[in-house]
């Protein structure tokens, strides 16, 4: 079972993902970034219609992974949880970069509130994790 805790450190989240990613478009991000460059260059060089149709299915294959993994129980939750807090972690690039050009770089504006509630959700996440495996040994 998720915490309420861990529950609520989720949906905090979400607003800042959202903002987060707001940042990253209005500042050109992916123009920039290399992470960026190699995981979507396929799509770049597709018709605007065409890349937004690929991009769609993509997102509609892992929402149905997701809700598939969802409804297999509650080890799954953990490991979904699990990938979010990969997402946290990477997220910190960002940090990096910033270092790296000595100034602003795009997203890191909104990526530290995310590395603040990242903390919370990687600590949250580990009790949790705790609790599930003591509950089934």
């Amino acid at each position: 079972m998720i915490s309420t805790r861990l529950k609520n450190i989720v949906a905090l989240s979400i607003p800042l993902f959202i903002s987060h990613g707001l940042e990253e478009i209005v500042t050109g991000f992916y123009h920039v970034d290399s992470h960026s460059l190699f995981v979507f260059h396929y799509l770049n060089s597709l018709p605007a219609p065409q890349a937004v149709f690929v991009l769609f299915q993509i997102m509609l294959w892992l929402t149905l992974l997701i809700a598939y993994a969802l409804i297999l129980g509650p080890q799954w939750h953990i490991r979904l949880l699990t990938i979010l807090g990969i997402g946290f972690i990477y997220e910190l690039h960002h940090l990096y970069k910033a270092f790296v050009v000595g100034g602003y770089y795009p997203g890191i504006i909104t990526a530290i509130p995310l590395y603040i509630v990242g903390f919370f959700f990687w600590r949250e996440l580990i009790k949790n994790h705790r609790c599930h495996i003591q509950k089934t040994h």
